[in-house]
């Protein structure tokens, strides 16, 4: 079914072209623009992508989709080993067979987080340039990088696969150091899923490239991500706890079974709303800092909030 286009929608202007720096002022500190403090910096980029969520709300529909999605992985990975009968057999399974398993669940995972998140991504770079993107522009783009996004998640399972397979046979000092190289990867991999949307590179290239975006514009971007991890997870608190007191008020004065269901629910609804919205901003602010990174430009909905000084060299 073709969708229709809404009439009176706003459409963002596209990205301005950043301002090239001033030459140094005679004033100590004069040239360098002010930068927010990490948790003021991180609410205002949390305010700004919450501007483009509102301009393009199906945008949540990609990580609900994603959280079906590996729900229904684990499912069919659970029922498989039971209809299989691996868990009734009294010999345990072979390890060979063990960490086949593994990888083939890692791989499932990390290819539906990764094609949904490069749907969402490619609909806020389609925003960012002045476009009005649909879903469908955004399933079409992850389609298109099909290839791509594959053999990423097979890297990916594979990098986690030896990961694991590391920490289960060394001592706790070692499994901190895994620890320490798996954040090590999560960082390095950061600009991978805007690479591979708007770069069409391969898994090596991917990694390669959003190395060199970390190196080169190293500054609060992943500082930005947290902030808005925070922000979001500290008015989500605000809502549920608001929610449980009510609830719990009106149990008390009522005795009503229905009450206190209903506000179980509520708090449900409100995780479920919490997880999807923190999703899809951070996937919006990460395609603004890939693409103030990679070609100098801030989107319009993001000017004055600090994305400049976010890629500041250090």
């Amino acid at each position: 079914m073709v969708r229709p286009q809404p009439a009176a929608r706003p459409v963002a202007p596209v990205a301005r072209q950043a301002s090239a720096p001033r030459p140094a002022a005679a004033k100590p500190g004069a040239g360098a623009p002010a930068k927010p403090g990490k948790f003021r910096g991180g609410w205002a980029l949390a305010v700004q992508s919450w501007r483009v969520l509102m301009l393009d709300k199906e945008l949540l529909i990609f990580p609900l989709l994603s959280g079906i999605s590996c729900f229904l992985v684990l499912a069919s990975f659970v029922a498989g080993v039971l209809v299989s009968g691996i868990a009734q057999r009294e010999a345990a399974p072979s390890e060979t067979l063990t960490w086949a398993l593994v990888f083939a669940y890692y791989f499932a995972n990390y290819f539906v987080i990764v094609f949904f998140n490069s749907a969402l991504v490619a609909c806020a770079m389609i925003r960012f340039r002045g476009g009005n993107p649909t879903v469908a522009d955004g399933m079409r783009a992850a389609g298109a990088r099909i290839v791509q996004i594959t053999a990423w998640a097979l890297l990916s399972a594979t990098v986690g696969v030896i990961l694991k397979m590391i920490e289960q046979r060394v001592a706790a000092v070692g499994r901190i150091v895994i620890a320490l190289l798996g954040a090590a990867w999560t960082i390095a991999t950061y600009f991978v899923v805007p690479v591979l949307v708007v770069e069409k590179l391969g898994p090596i290239d991917a990694f390669q490239r959003s190395v060199t975006i970390i190196k080169e514009a190293w500054g609060e971007s992943l500082v930005s991500n947290v902030g808005i991890a925070l922000a979001t997870f500290l008015a989500a608190a605000a809502l549920i706890i608001a929610t449980a007191v009510f609830t719990a008020m009106l149990w008390m004065m009522t005795g009503s079974t229905a009450i206190l269901v209903t506000g179980i629910a509520a708090i449900v609804v409100l995780l479920i709303l919490w997880a999807l919205v923190s999703s899809a901003l951070s996937s919006i602010v990460l395609s603004a800092l890939y693409l103030y990174a990679s070609e100098q430009k801030v989107p319009e909905v993001f000017g004055g909030v600090g994305l400049e000084g976010a890629f500041a060299p250090k």
